[in-house]
């Protein structure tokens, strides 16, 4: 059988493969495998699983005849073959040599793997060298790097290191130092002849058992004369060279791509390993000649289990199948040489890792075959002359493994693992701080960028599964800070920016963290390792080192210092073959350290440092950065403030045009360099973008917290950069994506919310203004990297801190207006209505504060007038720019349907039209009020259908009960004045004297029906105050009425009758105030002059003795008034009386100023009127008692004596008493009457 090159196509990556398959080979498709391998009573736990493929299905191999001579070439010799894989292009047949890179190919390539998965990514060739170090005499040199959890094996040749040393000067250093500690006369081994013809036949002899015919078809002999030389080129690997080539046309478009795991472009930007050319990137990133790239080159990559180690292992070893044995591995054996165990173990662990059952020999002498020979896979450690211990092997690995993740701690750093030819001792340099000894620069480690570049690609890997799970963020954190410091900003500054950004993204802004994410990414841990303790590496240096022998290397001269570099030595190979003797006692990861704190503006403050990181790297990547103005980064850029008191509003309209402009959507993709250089859609674009837009998110988080600590002046400073940001991104993006759009919008809203805080609390402006122009150094930093792409003074005018409050009320509605523009853009209108909603209730606010603001500087224009003549222009124009805002706050409610809002602001337009009424009232020449105008009552009208509105709006108390409460009132309020202004100064020479009072009834009724005396709230008390002035004031008015009234008795009754019930009311309700003792008292001597009118009109004797008795009834109930006027005069006694009062005393004015609510000079005029009120009804009580026509009964006779002592006492009383006195025996008189007639203390009579 044959096959050709054409017949096998690569499978496709697959990561994790999971699904079983069955049958024990690899085919076109990944598959996976399992085996259990018994070695005595012992088990070896093996499982392989393909993870990538590019053989075609397994073939029959060809059973060559007996005597086929493998010197002869076949036929098909040399030519490519993806059934031998890499062996189809070289002599080399099933290499052993392993390229100096080629675990950093298959970590690339299955980077979902790495850091977590597998504990060791390899060739399998280095994984065989291992186990085989108890058994094997000749030098092992590897290179051990690390990633988490994983090591990365790579083979390092010292030979041909050296060989390139002498050429380039490269590792000069490790040059000497191997020299001079452990072998100073090294020079270069050539391999002999022999090894050579042995690899020559055995690829011929794979290439016959895939010819299908079977038959030797044997090619000239200059073939052959090749052999060599070709074997040696294939040997000598091509080290990278020290970072000074570029890449060239043809290597790039050869380079296969075949990553099978992506990295977010959000976090990668573009891949790692083709970044453009004039970084001047290393040979290394290039699938150049000899595949020497960092490339997958083998045939099949599998995720190999032995025992609890999960390795990624690569394999280019030849499988044959069909028929009876469908998966089988062919081996070409001298026979005149009997297997050893180091080639046991050899084929053993091949099919193991490559899960092939069973094994193919061929035995030859001098190339002439002899015969074929079928041997199990579990059968190999039972061979004649080749007996091992399968858990011998399992022993070694676990060993190996615990000595290097114990020694191997530090991400970043090269690791070098030797041992000497023919010695037992195993020793583990640290090449990476060697490097550092000796001075030289890092890069003279040619491990350095791959290792960074899969550490920045492991992290990027890690980003995407971040974004479900924060555990991540502390081990993203720690391979990036490793990565960058491997790393030189002016050779790679693409990867730099990318990981500080990358960084950055670790600290979520938006979101609040959760405690218990916190605590668990705080815990403990270094940067740089994954130790969960501090190694005491001297002291264990000490004791490893104490009893070591020297090399035996490559000769015998050594020193008893050579250990004293090593990080840690094994003694004795033997040592791995004792179960558990190394074991590690360092747990993996087991808290990677992350500065998380709860501290918004912390964090935000390490978002920023490495935005600035970011940026610098970036900034010294682009060329034409000397063509700009020299900026000295130490000097702050001033952060301006204005005072624009005098210039007003109108004056900004200009500048804040621009921040319209500005806060649009750009259209179309730029295609001119920027300011600075950058080309549009190079790496250093789109970084810079990401950057910016990061540093904008920072400073708004920290403007957003110090609002929140009513720090304005720092959180103006903060938004003022975020929007400078903003700006710098604007000018290097052609096209501003949506949510970039949606991100701009909320700044601008906290913009104007910052205004309008600061127009709200003037009075901490130079607190404010020093908060404004405090800056910090990174700061100044990051605003001259702007200052690079942008002027950044788009939103100058709505940042600057002004002085003026009315301006600062313009510019936060402007930014509003501005964010609502955004939000009902195209790329917008149909994506935020939440964000749409909260910006529409913030404009409806802001023009609802300017509508206040106006109506307040109206209302202060109008007390400063000191002749009040017409309305003002001023005015006029102030109450128009009132009216205008409350109208469209009220439309940006409406809108949202905010009724309780909408509410408020027709509640405040009422108030609007009370000011305008109150401004048109008339005066007369002498500076007295005039008549209630036509003006007045148009617009407390108007006031009045604006709260009949509001109430409308609301529908009910349940809504809102604080709005509707304060409306309520206001309507009620308004009525009252309404019907007090026409009561007072009634426009009689308008209209008549029954139209008035027709109109002040209605108007009392009105308000009197919004006064709420049911529900309990802090306005009751006023409430009832105000129904009882209502009702003082109607009765006073149907009082008036029936005094002034003739002729028309029915109407007179009517009034008569209204009054007494008016009276009554108003009595009773300020019974139950506690604060009113003066209005009880006039509403009572009011009703005693309304009882003496009346008997007036009598003629009989005896009724005029029944309305005396119900006068002098009525004067008693004045008793309670007394009662509480004389207990405010006693408390205010004793406050004078008090030393700590005497300021308090010295500031009264005893005879005018109210004392505790308390008018002493309105008592004075009450108590003058009701002494003389009081002693004549007592006077013509006396009379009519006295001079009465029928017998007095006893009941009479002592009523009688009780008014003459009352009478009495109250003629005796000294005039010039104490006011305490004189009302202390108004209540005592009082008392006495009301003991004799029967009263009681609410204000009714008993029957």
């Amino acid at each position: 059988m044959s096959a050709s090159a054409g017949d096998g196509e690569p499978c496709t990556p697959l990561d994790n493969a999971k699904e079983e398959v069955s049958g024990p080979t690899c085919t076109g498709d990944n598959s996976k495998h399992e085996s259990s391998i018994c070695s005595g009573s012992s088990e070896i736990k093996s499982r392989a699983v393909v993870k990538y493929c590019a053989a075609p299905p397994p073939t029959s191999y060809a059973l060559l005849q007996e005597k086929t001579d493998l010197k002869l070439p076949p036929a098909n010799w040399l030519r490519e073959n993806p059934q031998l894989g890499s062996a189809g292009t070289t002599i080399l047949g099933s290499s052993s040599k392993s390229k100096p890179f080629s675990s950093f190919g298959m970590a690339y390539e299955f980077i979902d793997c790495i850091g977590d998965d597998v504990d060791v990514v390899s060739d399998s060739e280095n994984i065989k060298k291992l186990l085989k170090i108890p058994y094997s005499k000749s030098h092992l040199s590897m290179a051990v790097h690390r990633v988490g959890r994983t090591l990365l094996l790579d083979e390092l040749d010292i030979q041909e290191l050296f060989m390139r040393s002498s050429q380039t000067g490269d590792w000069t250093w490790l040059k000497e130092f191997y020299q001079r500690l452990i072998d100073q006369k090294w020079q270069r081994k050539k391999k002999r002849k022999e090894h050579w013809y042995q690899k020559a036949i055995l690829s011929k002899f794979l290439y016959y058992s895939i010819n299908g015919d079977g038959a030797a078809e044997p090619q000239s002999d200059g073939l052959n004369e090749g052999e060599e030389d070709s074997g040696a080129d294939e040997f000598s690997s091509s080290w990278p060279t020290a970072f000074t080539s570029t890449t060239s046309n043809a290597e790039e478009s050869e380079a296969p791509k075949r990553e099978s795991v992506t990295v977010d472009s959000s976090f990668a930007l573009g891949q790692v390993t083709s970044v453009p050319k004039e970084q001047n990137l290393p040979t290394i990133f290039n699938e150049g000649e000899n595949g020497q790239g960092l490339r997958n080159d083998f045939v099949r990559n599998i995720m190999w289990t032995f025992e609890d180690i999960h390795m990624l292992v690569g394999s280019n070893m030849p499988i044959f199948g069909g028929g009876r044995y469908p998966a089988v591995s062919l081996r070409l054996r001298d026979n005149n040489k009997p297997i050893n165990i180091l080639t046991g173990i050899d084929y053993w662990l091949d099919n193991l890792m490559c899960n092939v059952p069973e094994l193919v020999m061929c035995f030859h002498v001098n190339g002439i075959v002899q015969k074929y020979e079928m041997i199990k896979t579990e059968d190999i450690p039972h061979l004649e002359n080749s007996t091992f211990s399968t858990r011998v092997v399992k022993d070694i690995a676990q060993n190996v493994l615990s000595f290097l993740k114990s020694n191997c701690t530090k991400e970043g750093h090269t690791y070098w693992l030797f041992k000497a030819s023919g010695s037992d001792i195993v020793k583990l340099y640290d090449l990476t701080t060697l490097c550092e000894e000796a001075e030289e620069e890092k890069y003279q480690n040619p491990f350095t960028l791959p290792v960074a570049v899969l550490l920045y690609k492991v992290a990027s890997n890690l980003m995407l599964k971040a974004r479900q799970n924060r555990k991540h963020y502390g081990t993203i954190r720690t391979l990036l800070l490793n990565c960058v410091k491997l790393l030189d900003q002016d050779r790679h500054p693409q990867i730099i920016a990318s990981a500080h950004y990358m960084l950055s993204e670790l600290f979520q802004l938006d979101e609040p963290l959760e405690e218990d994410g916190g605590e668990s990414l705080r815990a403990g841990g270094s940067e740089d390792s994954y130790s969960d303790e501090d190694r005491e590496e001297e002291e264990e240096e000490e004791d490893l080192t104490e009893d070591s022998d020297d090399d035996g290397s490559y000769s015998n001269c050594s020193s008893p210092q050579d250990d004293s570099k090593a990080v840690a030595v094994i003694r004795s190979v033997g040592e791995l073959s004792v179960p558990e003797k190394y074991r590690s006692t360092h747990q993996i990861r087991p808290s990677c350290a992350f500065p998380v704190s709860q501290d918004k503006e912390e964090r935000c403050r390490l978002v920023l440092s490495y935005v600035l990181k970011g940026l610098k790297a970036v900034d010294g990547s682009i060329k034409k950065e000397s063509d700009l103005p020299a900026a000295d980064p130490n000097t702050p850029i001033p952060l301006k403030y204005e005072d624009r008191s005098a210039t007003g509003a109108c004056a900004a309209e200009k500048g804040i045009s621009l921040l319209l402009e500005r806060a649009g959507p750009l259209q179309g993709e730029q295609k001119h360099t920027t300011r600075s250089g950058m080309i549009p859609g190079s790496w250093q674009h789109r970084m810079k973008l990401k950057l910016f837009f990061k540093a904008s998110k920072a400073y708004y988080v920290l403007s957003d917290a110090a609002t929140n600590l009513l720090k304005y002046g720092r959180a103006l400073r903060y938004i003022k950069l975020s929007l400078q940001c903003y700006d710098a991104y604007c000018s290097v993006s052609g096209t501003l994506h949506p949510h970039v759009l949606l991100f701009h919008s909320q700044c601008l809203s906290l913009c104007g919310d910052i205004q309008l805080m600061l127009a709200q609390n003037a009075n901490n402006r130079a607190a404010y203004l020093e908060e404004y122009s405090y800056q910090t150094k990174e700061d100044q930093e990051i605003l001259h990297s702007l200052h690079r792409e942008s002027s950044c003074q788009a939103f100058s005018m709505a940042t600057d801190l002004a002085m003026d409050p009315e301006y600062q009320l313009f510019v936060s509605s402007k930014c509003y207006e501005a964010a609502y523009e955004l939000l009902v853009s195209e790329p917008l209108k149909d994506l935020t209505p939440d964000q749409l909603s909260q910006v529409l209730k913030r404009l409806g606010n802001i023009r609802n504060e300017m509508g206040v603001y106006y109506m307040n500087q109206a209302a202060a224009m109008q007390a400063e007038k000191e002749v009040k003549k017409s309305v003002s222009a001023a005015e006029q124009e102030m109450w128009k720019k009132s009216f205008g805002f409350f109208e469209k706050g009220m439309k940006d409610f409406e809108a949202i349907g905010d009724s309780t809002n909408t509410a408020l602001l027709l509640c405040n337009t009422g108030r609007l039209m009370r000011i305008c009424a109150q401004a048109h009232c008339n005066l007369s020449g002498d500076e007295g009020r005039g008549e209630f105008s036509p003006e007045e009552a148009l617009y407390y009208n108007k006031a009045i259908d604006y709260y009949l509105q509001a109430m409308k709006a609301l529908a009910s108390r349940e809504k809102h009960s604080a709005v509707w409460d304060s409306v309520n009132w206001e309507l009620s309020t308004t009525y009252f004045t309404l019907a007090t202004l026409l009561q007072d100064y009634a426009p009689v020479s308008r209209k008549a004297q029954e139209q008035i009072e027709r109109e002040v009834t209605e108007a009392m009724m009105k308000s009197l029906k919004y006064c709420d005396l049911q529900t309990d709230s802090a306005r009751q008390p006023l409430y009832q105050y105000r129904a009882a002035t209502i009702h003082h004031r109607l009765a006073s008015m149907y009082h008036s009425c029936f005094r002034n009234q003739v002729g028309d008795e029915h109407l007179r009754k009517q009034h008569r009758s209204l009054a007494e019930l008016h009276y009554s009311k108003a009595v009773s309700l300020f019974l139950s105030l506690k604060d009113a003792p003066c209005e009880l008292l006039r509403t009572l001597l009011e009703r005693v002059a309304f009882a003496e009118f009346t008997m007036a009109g009598q003629n009989s004797s005896t009724a005029k003795l029944k309305s005396l008795t119900g006068a002098i009834e009525i004067m008693t109930e004045t008793r309670h008034a007394f009662q509480l006027i004389h207990k405010e005069l006693q408390e205010e006694q004793t406050e004078l009386n008090e030393p700590d009062s005497a300021e308090s005393a010295e500031s009264s004015d005893v005879a005018n100023g109210p004392m505790a609510g308390l008018n002493l000079q309105e008592v004075m005029k009450l108590i003058g009127v009701f002494e003389p009120s009081f002693s004549f009804l007592l006077l013509q009580v006396i009379k009519l008692m006295t001079t009465a026509k029928r017998k007095p009964s006893n009941k009479d006779e002592e009523l009688l004596k009780t008014y003459k002592n009352v009478y009495s006492k109250l003629l005796r009383a000294e005039k010039n008493a104490p006011l305490v006195s004189r009302v202390e025996l108004y209540v005592e008189l009082l008392q006495q009457l009301m003991q004799r007639t029967g009263s009681d203390d609410t204000g009714t009579r008993k029957p």
